[in-house]
């Protein structure tokens, strides 16, 4: 089985095709660099990915948030459903952490917001 991918580690965006196995990747073919063989490997058998929401704040505003890292992709409609289950108080800057321990990562303000 052959599945095609842009790789998006760099601005090049190399088309790669990678073959598969019995859920293994075999082979990977059209990246410029090694790192697209590696997320070509990762995205085939466990993909990642990083969330990127708004949590709101007592005072009806919003504040942009990230995990500062990757989680699991079939993850992600559970750390949303976390991260719009939480109400901050202010003042917020960027960094604090909103949640932690999501899946190995913690949930950061990516946005200073004072009272």
């Amino acid at each position: 089985m052959k599945r095609e991918l842009t790789c998006i580690i760099c601005p090049l965006g190399c088309s790669l095709v990678a073959e598969l196995e019995d859920g293994q990747v075999t082979a990977v073919k059209g990246n410029t660099c090694p790192r697209g063989a590696v997320y070509a490997r990762e995205e085939c058998t466990n993909p990642k990915r990083t969330v990127t929401s708004t949590v709101r704040c007592k005072d009806g505003s919003m504040v942009s948030v990230k995990t500062d890292g990757t989680i699991p992709k079939e993850k992600m409609a559970e750390c949303m459903d976390a991260i719009n289950h939480v109400i901050l108080d202010l003042p917020v800057s960027v960094g604090d952490v909103i949640i932690e321990d999501i899946f190995g990562c913690n949930v950061v303000a990516t946005q200073n917001k004072r009272v």
